[in-house]
């Protein structure tokens, strides 16, 4: 069995005249980061790997939640292939993905992780909202065989909210 975590990156903001790559955090990026992994902690999977776009929001994103759940950043890494808005890139990752782990956490882009929520899990999500969480568990031994699964648990900010 293969459990798939897909988090999308923080709000971003807009405000600075950089590069897309290198967009921050808002404060309300910052907050909402720590409170999925807080909502996440309380039942988590034990992951065996954790992988992030290079671009800010999402690689701070990332930090934000590992550290807050107590990750081994050691098992933690970047990759560019999940720079990506079609999910293309993101699903040939995800298929080339080292067998010996069973469950691993991805941080990245829309519209590519909302696309592949929906392709691989069996709950319909209109938007994966910035800092929203998507576990999917599939039935499978190999991340190459990976396709339908099913949704285990979606974690909304604006659900977390009072």
């Amino acid at each position: 069995m293969k459990q798939l975590i897909l988090m999308r990156h923080g709000k971003s903001s807009w405000e600075y005249e950089v590069s897309d790559k290198d967009r921050p955090l808002q404060e309300r990026g910052i907050k909402d980061a720590h409170l999925v992994a807080k909502a996440f902690k309380q039942d988590a999977p034990n992951m065996d790997f954790a992988c992030s776009s290079p671009a800010n929001r999402a690689l701070h994103t990332s930090q934000i939640f590992l550290r807050d759940i107590d990750f081994d950043l050691q098992n933690f890494k970047v990759d560019k292939r999940l720079y990506d808005f079609s999910g293309d890139s993101v699903e040939a990752f995800v298929k080339r993905l080292d067998n010996q782990w069973q469950t691993v956490a991805i941080f990245g882009h829309n519209y590519a992780f909302t696309s592949l929520a929906n392709t691989w899990g069996d709950e319909y999500i209109e938007n994966l909202p910035t800092a929203g969480l998507v576990q999917i568990t599939f039935n499978v031994d190999d991340w190459s065989n990976i396709s339908k699964g099913t949704t285990e648990k979606t974690i909304f900010p604006k659900d977390l909210k009072q």
